[in-house]
């Protein structure tokens, strides 16, 4: 664990002497959508440099938030969030609730926009009422990214990758899925228009998870 603290008995001080580094949230933010190699999480985070990642997953493992782990196919390293990291799941999705109604910088890279990204917010902001009883895994391909949302009774899981078994399959551009997200897109008028191409699963079905999903007033 780093050395840096701000020496205050507050949880809040004491959160920040371990989350409060440049980078260490956006670290969270890509394992809250699952494992990542090394490798994954520089291509997400390429200005970070490879020292200070090492870094900081050296610090996020000492400090109790990451675990190393294996995943398929790979020998290569990768890490996951612990049970004490998966607690900062929804003060994070809050955090990304809050960061929306703020005016886009306009000093962003806009090739760092990515609808998986969206999608972790989209989780945090269904409505229970109309998520009750629905038992789903929707996978989406949007432009070059593939991901996909669990939905189980009421609970959303937004995860990289491809699925083993998706109920729904879509693919859009970012731009259609934004729209969808922040309900400027009727789902209907979406796949009336061709602006969504359903790959696997039915319109109802599609049209029922955008409307449980999304920002409400």
């Amino acid at each position: 664990m780093g050395n840096k603290t701000y020496g205050q008995l507050c949880p809040i001080a004491r959160a920040l002497d371990i989350l409060g580094d440049r980078w260490t949230l956006l670290l969270v933010r890509e394992l809250l959508l699952g494992p990542k190699r090394f490798k994954d999480l520089l291509t997400m985070l390429p200005a970070m440099g490879t020292n200070r990642l090492s870094e900081r997953l050296s610090m996020l493992v000492d400090s109790g938030v990451i675990q190393p782990t294996a995943l398929p196919s790979t020998a290569a390293p990768a890490y996951e969030l612990t049970d004490q990291g998966e607690r900062l799941r929804q003060p994070l999705l809050a955090l990304g609730l809050w960061g929306l109604s703020l005016p886009p910088d306009k000093r962003a890279d806009p090739s760092s926009a990515r609808a998986e990204l969206i999608a972790l917010c989209l989780s945090g902001v269904g409505d229970p009422t109309a998520l009750a009883g629905l038992n789903q895994v929707v996978e989406f391909q949007v432009g070059a990214e593939t991901f996909h949302l669990q939905i189980k009774d009421g609970e959303v899981m937004a995860r990289s990758g491809a699925s083993a078994l998706p109920d729904l399959q879509a693919r859009c551009d970012i731009g259609t899925f934004t729209a969808l997200a922040l309900r400027q897109l009727a789902p209907t008028n979406a796949l009336r228009t061709g602006r969504v191409m359903l790959l696997r699963g039915s319109q109802q079905s599609f049209c029922r998870v955008f409307k449980a999903l999304g920002p409400r007033p």
